[in-house]
């Protein structure tokens, strides 16, 4: 990837949506890894709402949280645009909505480690 035109992909959308039977953010994370993308991390929230929802925060007594999540993909923006209009479809059929923005990103850093 090194000093290559990159972005950031960003999916935000909820904890409890679904692709194909699987959680959504399950279903990009090993979407993007078959397709060899860089990487992929998937934050949730504590709070937030969106605009066809009601504010949702996390308890400590609620076992199955509806929570925001954010899921975030970065790579050469030719890949991660492909990726994208791989996963469009699927994001369009979900009766559930979600939000989706793309980021040109400057790497100033990209150091591997030691896999484990």
């Amino acid at each position: 990837m090194g000093k290559k035109n990159s972005s950031i992909l960003k999916i935000y959308a909820s904890s409890t949506d679904k692709i194909e039977s699987k959680l959504l953010y399950e279903y990009i994370v090993h979407k993007a890894k078959e397709q060899g993308l860089s990487g992929v991390t998937v934050y949730r929230g504590i709070m937030g709402y969106g605009l066809s929802s009601k504010i949702s925060s996390s308890r400590f007594w609620e076992l199955t949280e509806k929570l925001p999540v954010t899921i975030e993909i970065l790579d050469e923006t030719k890949k991660v645009e492909e990726f994208y209009r791989f996963i469009e479809p699927k994001l369009l059929n979900m009766p559930k909505g979600c939000l989706v923005i793309l980021e040109s990103i400057t790497i100033k850093l990209l150091k591997s480690g030691n896999s484990v």
